[in-house]
């Protein structure tokens, strides 16, 4: 019997690809082929996202192209997107089965079901359910780096986030189970892994255990060599925490904290529980342990009632901490949310102006950093292989997530190799590597 073809298309976040994965290798364990997302396919599941209103757009899109590649097909929705939008997507002809989140892990019997008495829908009360969704990968794509979902949920609402909403309050995995999946991960010869979560920061709280705890016991793991985390909370960021990781071989001093706004008023308005001065003083801890370490964030500009005043305060703050990278969002108006209804919302041409202003400063931090290391010796987890302007590459990543090229035919895929950064830079402002040591 022919096995039956499924295809994949994820939108959104580092934990959506995750649960992709994990639902692409349970429909493998059923005995389904996965195909690429194109035209054949009996089965489309799109995960979907809706953290803005063009993730809401997208996330239609993907699912109406799917049933125009297969009219015959089942369109599966999932995620965000269709928990936020509740039973309103059951009038739509393009789709035959809802999912909802702390479902996807029954994909293969809603869809059993589904063969069976056409039942479209399976969505929970996501804000009243304390049971976090058991998912787990055996391999990635990747193979040399696993984005391990750990924590689920969030509390904290702010004021410009439908996200507590589709994904509920905060849930935990259990620490040992995190540990069996990293060690299947090694196994299968993944070396480092990625802790994440849609707020991480707040993982084990609701089983007394926490992220600290979590990253003691996964480095003990046997054939990991790397650890990162995920995006955190400045509140996470205590002597104890920083001292305590620094002194772990293996964890890689890379720090996304989430910023938004370096100015108080506009932080205020967002509901951020902190200030720019408590968050400045969490990156003066984090240098005080970490040599180099590399600080990363996101910032949205054009949030409702941010003046020139306010947008030059948050410039200045970000020169201030000298970030790495800076990821710039211009504010999406969400339904469903404070912000949509406050005043003084800015005009998208001021929030495109001011988002190129910050693009652009960031540039030139992200160029002075990648500086600091040239003529360093470094590790270099090797991933790919790549071909820029004729000439071969191995293509890999430093323990701050610095991207580096060394040309050379031989394959490096997974090997964490000791390379001298050299001074020189290709395409897209990458580091260059002269010679191994």
């Amino acid at each position: 019997m022919e096995k039956r073809k499924a295809a994949f298309h994820n939108l959104g976040c580092k934990v959506n690809a995750y649960e992709t994965e994990a639902m692409q290798q349970l429909l493998e364990k059923a005995g389904y082929e996965i195909v690429p997302f194109a035209p054949g396919a009996d089965v489309y599941v799109i995960n979907t996202c809706t953290v803005t209103n063009m993730a809401d757009r997208k996330s239609r899109q993907m699912l109406h192209k799917a049933k125009k590649m297969n009219p015959h097909a089942i369109v599966v929705a999932a995620g965000c997107y269709v928990q936020a939008a509740g039973t309103e997507l059951e009038e739509d002809s393009a789709i035959d089965i809802i999912i909802g989140n702390n479902r996807k892990k029954d994909l293969v019997s809603i869809l059993e079901h589904y063969e069976r008495s056409a039942v479209q829908e399976s969505l929970i009360d996501i804000n009243h359910t304390k049971e976090y969704e058991k998912l787990s990968l055996e391999k990635t794509v990747e193979h040399t780096r696993a984005y391990l979902k750990v924590q689920d949920g969030c509390n904290q609402f702010c004021s410009y986030c439908i996200i507590p909403y589709a994904r509920g309050r905060v849930r935990s995995r259990r620490k040992e189970e995190v540990v069996e999946e990293v060690k299947t991960l090694a196994g299968n010869g993944c070396k480092e892994v990625v802790l994440t979560g849609i707020h991480l920061s707040s993982y084990g709280i609701d089983h007394g255990s926490t992220l600290q705890e979590l990253i003691l016991a996964v480095h003990e793991v046997a054939g990991v060599e790397r650890i990162r985390l995920g995006s955190l909370e400045p509140g996470i960021i205590t002597e104890d925490f920083v001292k305590t990781l620094s002194a772990l071989p293996k964890f890689c001093p890379h720090f996304h904290l989430s910023l938004q706004s370096g100015c108080d008023a506009t932080l205020k308005r967002m509901n951020r529980r902190y200030t720019s001065g408590e968050y400045y003083e969490k990156c003066i801890l984090i240098r005080k342990y970490f040599k180099h370490p590399a600080l990363t964030t996101d910032v949205i500009v054009g949030f409702p009632g941010e003046t020139e005043e306010e947008f030059a305060i948050t410039r200045d703050f970000l020169n201030k901490v000298d970030f790495y990278e800076t990821h710039i969002f211009q504010y999406s108006r969400r339904k469903g949310t404070k912000a949509a209804v406050m005043e003084n919302q800015v005009p998208s041409d001021v929030a495109h102006r001011r988002s190129a202003i910050l693009i652009a400063d960031g540039k030139v931090r992200k160029q002075r950093f990648e500086e600091k290391i040239s003529e360093t010796v470094t590790k270099v987890l090797f991933e790919e292989s790549v071909t820029i302007d004729g000439k071969v590459y191995a293509s890999g990543h430093t323990m701050e997530y610095i991207r580096m090229l060394m040309e050379t035919t031989e394959n490096l895929d997974n090997q964490i190799l000791l390379v001298k950064a050299g001074k020189e830079r290709c395409q897209d402002c990458l580091l260059c590597t002269k010679a191994r040591s």
